[in-house]
């Protein structure tokens, strides 16, 4: 029987299902972060329980961290108690765990792929929805609530209803200056954030298969913005390539023998999905959001459309209104950054726009790097050169603004052109007013202190 990508791995990790009811799913790693697993060890405690397999859990602090003087103790207490309990926990359980500055410490959804934690064909869980991100190598990985955190510590398993498929296809190549990050939004403004509410996605098609594994990383990250389950893309070379010789992939004969198996992962050609949607890729212009979920999307040369599902509110609060552009927009921050746009190429992009500019002056700008690797590459790259001469400082690696946990803040009916995933009020901070853009946009807006197409100063540079 032809099977999709999704369904060959699901069926081989299902231990035992339950009549008219869940599938018991084992869990081939699981990440664990200072937010949603404090509760999780307690029951442990509670129970008297030991982790179940530890070397396939892996923690991480990364939402609460501050991006500046991590070397100083976390000022806020509420996530200095976090972090610490963290720390403690993997202490007591027996886990690896990577504290701030540590060299293997980041964005979890950065790390784990980087450092083939992840690799195809697992199953992966976190009690964080954008784990969806890790299906961009082939594995099938979704979010996962504080009891099922507990459950798979103690098991290494979790119930699970079995999702339907859906395959989004994604013909023809990609414009300049439109990324993967422009992909998503644009998807999701057609499909809407519940389009795909029940489905597993696969991505396939021709825009797709020339993404890099970084480009794929951020398409998978926002398949929870479109209300899926998770989102994946078939193993091919260019993940083998981003794979090959990171810290825990496998080694020699090993590899080899991974990667025979890894060209295995792939739908058959005749199998069904309860779903499939093709867009033309040359129709996707850079995007930007104007309301307050990743749906209200538009090419940033378009205008507001007119009120409509969502209703007045969001329009309301970003202080816009329908009819108008919100090119030349004045803003106030941007933010580059997050498991969404925190990688080197996402460095790559911004430094393309910016160079031989200046940073606005009325704009505060957060660049933050995904992890200390990306770190260290935008150093080897010279990339730190670029975006110092033209005003920007580099901070440490954390989760940072994309959701404000921490010290990176936006104030009150300020305006932020932001590469994280969610602009939901408040999202970035209390009042704080939140526009989801790629790499380029939000360099050019960093540049010029508005919203402006990136085109104009890409090609500039390049020419």
């Amino acid at each position: 029987m032809a099977k999709t990508l999704f369904d060959k791995i699901w069926d081989k990790h299902v231990v035992t299902i339950i009549k008219d009811g869940p599938a018991q799913l084992y869990i081939d790693r699981m990440y664990c972060h200072e937010v949603t697993s404090p509760q999780a060890f307690e029951g442990l405690r509670k129970r008297g329980l030991k982790v179940f397999r530890p070397k396939q859990i892996t923690c991480m602090a990364d939402h609460n961290i501050p991006t500046l003087h991590q070397e100083m103790p976390i000022k806020d207490p509420v996530s200095r108690n976090q972090v610490d309990a963290l720390a403690q926990n993997a202490k007591e359980f027996e886990l690896e765990y990577y504290p701030m500055k540590h060299p293997l410490n980041g964005v979890i959804h950065v790390v784990g792929p980087e450092n083939g934690l992840s690799l195809p064909g697992m199953t992966i869980v976190c009690g964080d929805s954008h784990t969806s991100t890790h299906g961009a190598l082939g594995t099938v990985a979704f979010g996962i609530g504080t009891s099922e955190v507990e459950m798979v510590l103690a098991t290494q398993c979790v119930f699970q209803s079995k999702p339907k498929t859906m395959r989004i296809i994604l013909n023809k190549k990609l414009q300049p200056c439109v990324t993967a990050k422009d992909m998503a939004l644009y998807i999701i403004s057609k499909i809407t954030t519940g389009g795909a509410t029940g489905y597993f996605i696969e991505y396939a098609g021709e825009a797709v298969q020339n993404l890099t594994m970084e480009g794929r990383l951020t398409l998978c990250n926002l398949s929870i913005e479109m209300g899926a389950r998770g989102g994946m893309i078939a193993p091919d070379e260019t993940t083998f390539n981003y794979l090959k010789n990171s810290k825990f992939a496998p080694k020699g004969e090993d590899w080899e023998k991974a990667v025979e198996y890894w060209r295995t992962l792939k739908s058959d050609d005749d199998a069904v999905f309860d779903k499939e949607i093709t867009f033309t890729s040359t129709d996707i212009e850079p995007m930007i959001t104007y309301g307050t979920n990743p749906g209200m999307g538009i090419d940033i040369n378009c205008i507001i459309p007119p009120v409509g599902t969502y209703g007045h509110a969001p329009l309301q609060y970003m202080g816009f209104h329908a009819g108008e552009k919100l090119l030349g927009k004045p803003i106030d921050y941007v933010f580059l950054g997050s498991c969404t746009n925190g990688r080197i190429e996402d460095f790559r992009a911004f430094a393309s726009i910016v160079k031989g500019r200046k940073k606005a002056p009325n704009v505060v700008a957060w660049l933050v790097p995904g992890s200390w690797a990306v770190d260290r590459q935008i150093r080897e790259e010279n990339l730190d050169k670029i975006l110092t001469e033209a005003g920007f400082e580099i901070r440490q690696p954390g989760c940072s603004a994309c959701l404000a946990m921490n010290d990176d803040k936006v104030p009150p009916g300020k305006y932020a052109v932001s590469t994280s995933n969610r602009n939901f009020e408040g999202r970035q901070g209390p009042g704080a007013r939140t526009i989801l853009a790629g790499p380029f946009v939000a360099a050019a807006a960093a540049i010029t202190g508005k919203i402006t197409d990136p085109r104009k100063l890409y090609f500039q540079n390049i020419n």
